[in-house]
């Protein structure tokens, strides 16, 4: 007699508006495993997650626990049969405390009043539970993501969960501490705790998965063994066809220098100088914190350096505000971009034509054919998906809202492009689209500054890599000379 399953869909099914997200998906998690959900941006794995935590209720089917039907109205019902879920999506109050985060579900208290050191402790012990060391008095709002994503992790294991839904966990994580992730999860394992990933990454699939079910347009297409499959048939699973090889970075020789810095300081970063030519693709390594995207937001005007020489086509300028750098011809991708990318409500159109509103006015009148076309140019040559110019950017999925920010540029007419994590939590297939269109843009004379914390991303793409650590450049390796060995040792200030 086969073992009681931890989890079982049973013919699920949810619709959004305008939207089939899932259609009578049936499958099984067993008990104390590691289960992967793969599948395309949309394909409906964070629904199914969402289901079994207790967001969303099913339409038609129902869910399963060791054998038991269940329903749940809400995260609280989910959270007391111990089912706990870690959002890609940040879903805290960035206004509170990290402990106040932490316990948010019981407040420890007395009479009302809420006992703060009680607070503490616990928060402390809870996060130490994964191995993170915070500042539990903190506000949430001023950590970094990597940060505030462990915060998550050690709401959801501290809660006591027995079942754990992982949307994503290391899309904001480095090396270093997806390493202390997979260790969590391999005691979690132990100790009999059932896992759901949801990841695109698959080394990590096949490194920590034992089973792995593919979704796709919200169908359930196969449940499979990691064992008995290859990343490439992964891979063919997912999208419905074989991947393309990725690009690799151009031999061409760059152009003329198009973006200068010396000596540039500012918060997180010290003394950073480095060029960038036309039609290069340079990229900046580091560790969460090292001071990438305070770097990325300096050049943009976000937060402005404080001191430092920076230069547009060996002319000097003063980048004091985000206005500055887009007529400079400079465009961010930024690392979180529904926070500091989207305008989430606003149509796909809106989100394109943002930053050049002015180009495309007369006497304070927006001329709405123009913006149209416009949109509908850039959107057709990046192969942007949606229904319609008009709907909302944030039905969109991953890569293609990915797709919008750098149609905004192109749009915009920038000749520099920051893009900060510019793959994250995109899918294989998005991921691939997004690799040949950042190659594409730079053999068209584009400069591009490639942020990213996965080193075969910059590998792949980029001529000479720049390794920031602790605010400080540390080293410039060329592609010929780069492995991720000597970018990790640069990174984490080891002897090499």
């Amino acid at each position: 007699m086969e073992p009681t399953p931890a989890v079982r869909f049973e013919g699920i099914s949810k619709r959004f508006p305008g939207v089939l997200a899932l259609r009578d998906v049936t499958l099984e998690v067993a008990a104390g495993s590691c289960h992967a959900l793969c599948g395309e941006n949309g394909a409906g794995k964070s629904t199914l997650g969402s289901i079994l935590a207790g967001i969303h209720t099913p339409d038609d089917g129902r869910l399963l626990l060791h054998g038991e039907p269940v329903r749940f109205t809400g995260p609280r019902d989910a959270m007391a049969a111990g089912v706990g879920m870690v959002h890609q999506e940040l879903s805290c109050c960035e206004n509170l405390s990290v402990a106040e985060n932490l316990c948010l579900g019981a407040l420890p208290s007395r009479r009302g009043w809420v006992r703060r050191r009680e607070m503490a402790e616990r928060a402390t012990a809870m996060l130490a539970e994964i191995g993170a060391s915070l500042d539990v008095a903190r506000p949430l709002g001023t950590l970094t993501i990597a940060q505030r994503q462990q915060v998550q992790i050690a709401a959801a294991i501290g809660g006591g969960a027995r079942i754990i839904v992982f949307d994503e966990p290391t899309s904001s994580l480095s090396e270093t501490e997806c390493e202390r992730l997979f260790e969590l999860l391999g005691r979690l394992k132990a100790r009999g705790v059932t896992a759901i990933y949801v990841s695109h990454r698959m080394p990590e699939i096949f490194r920590l998965c034992d089973q792995v079910s593919v979704l796709r347009d919200g169908a359930h297409i196969v449940t499979r063994p990691t064992g008995e499959l290859t990343p490439g048939d992964l891979a063919a699973l997912m999208i419905g066809r074989s991947l393309g090889v990725a690009p690799a970075a151009g031999d061409a020789a760059p152009g003329d220098e198009v973006l200068g810095v010396e000596g540039l300081t500012g918060t997180g970063f010290h003394e950073v100088s480095f060029s960038l030519r036309a039609g290069e693709i340079v990229g900046l390594a580091g560790l969460v914190g090292a001071g990438r995207s305070e770097l990325a937001q300096a050049l943009f005007g976000i937060e402005p350096a404080s001191r430092g020489r920076i230069t547009v086509n060996g002319q000097p300028v003063r980048i004091r505000r985000a206005a500055d750098a887009i007529a400079l011809g400079i465009g961010l991708v930024p690392e979180d971009r529904k926070r500091f990318g989207l305008v989430a409500p606003a149509s796909v159109t809106h989100n394109v034509t943002l930053p050049i509103l002015r180009r495309l006015a007369s006497w304070s009148w927006l001329h709405r054919a123009a913006e149209q076309r416009l949109a509908a140019e850039f959107c057709d040559r990046l192969g942007v998906r949606s229904q319609g110019l008009d709907s909302a950017v944030v039905g969109l999925s991953g890569g293609n809202q990915q797709k919008v920010l750098l149609a905004r540029w192109l749009a915009a007419r920038s000749r520099i492009l920051i893009l900060d994590e510019p793959t994250r939590g995109v899918d294989v297939g998005a991921k691939a689209e997004i690799h040949a269109l950042v190659a594409r843009l730079a053999a068209q004379g584009t400069a591009v500054l490639l942020i990213s914390s996965e080193l075969p991303e910059l590998l792949g793409l980029a001529s000479r890599m720049l390794v920031l650590r602790a605010g400080r450049m540390v080293g410039e390796v060329a592609r010929r000379d780069a492995t991720q060995a000597t970018l990790l040792h640069l990174m984490a200030g080891l002897a090499s």
